[in-house]
C-alpha cells in the first residue's frame, strides 16, 4: 500500500531552497563547505535525514533561522537521505554546479525561491520523495515585449552582459 501526499515547504522570506537526495553521514558537512567555498559570505541551514543506523536529522549552516526552517521541513518530508538547504545572499545558479559534484549527492529534486510542495510516497518502510511542484503552472506563451523584458531583466541583474 502507497500513500501520497504532498508537504508544503517553509521558505523564509528572501529565501531559496534546494531537496535533494544523498547518501552519506558526512553530506551534511559536505554541502556546508561546498556552499561557503562557492558563496562567500553566503546564509545557509542544511539539514539532512539519515536513512539507517541512528536514523537522526543532521544539521549544519550558518543561519540559526534558515537552519530551524530547513530542519523543519526535512522532518516534514520524513524521507531518508534527503536533504533541505535553504540559502540567502546567493541564488541556486551559483552552487548548484558544485552541490552536484559532491560525490555522495545523488539527484537534486529543485533549486527556487517559488512556493513549492514535495510530493512524498509512504510505504510500511518509510517515506520517499518521488517529485515536486515548483511554483505555478504557466498562463501562456511570452509576447515579444515580455521576451524583451526577460533579456533586460537578466542584463540588470548581471547575468548577462549589456
Amino acid at each position: 500500500m502507497v500513500e501520497t501526499i504532498a508537504i508544503t515547504m517553509e521558505m523564509p522570506e528572501g529565501s531559496n531552497i534546494i531537496v535533494g537526495q544523498t547518501h552519506f553521514i558526512k553530506t551534511a558537512e559536505d554541502l556546508y563547505e561546498i556552499l561557503i567555498n562557492a558563496v562567500p559570505g553566503i546564509k545557509c541551514g542544511i539539514a539532512f535525514c539519515e536513512a539507517s543506523a541512528q536514523r537522526l536529522i543532521r544539521i549544519e549552516g550558518n543561519d540559526d533561522h534558515l537552519k530551524e526552517a530547513a530542519t523543519k521541513n526535512a522532518k516534514n518530508i520524513a524521507a531518508g537521505h534527503t536533504f533541505v538547504i535553504l540559502i540567502r545572499d546567493a541564488y541556486p545558479i551559483n552552487v548548484l554546479n558544485a552541490l552536484k559534484l559532491c560525490p555522495e549527492v545523488c539527484s537534486v529534486f529543485c533549486a527556487t525561491a517559488n512556493p513549492l510542495q514535495v510530493i512524498v510516497a509512504k510505504t510500511a518502510q518509510g517515506n520517499g520523495v518521488i517529485g515536486v511542484i515548483d511554483g505555478y503552472g504557466p498562463q501562456g506563451v511570452e509576447s515579444e515585449k515580455d521576451i524583451l523584458d526577460r533579456r533586460q531583466l537578466l542584463r540588470k541583474i548581471g547575468y548577462k552582459l549589456s
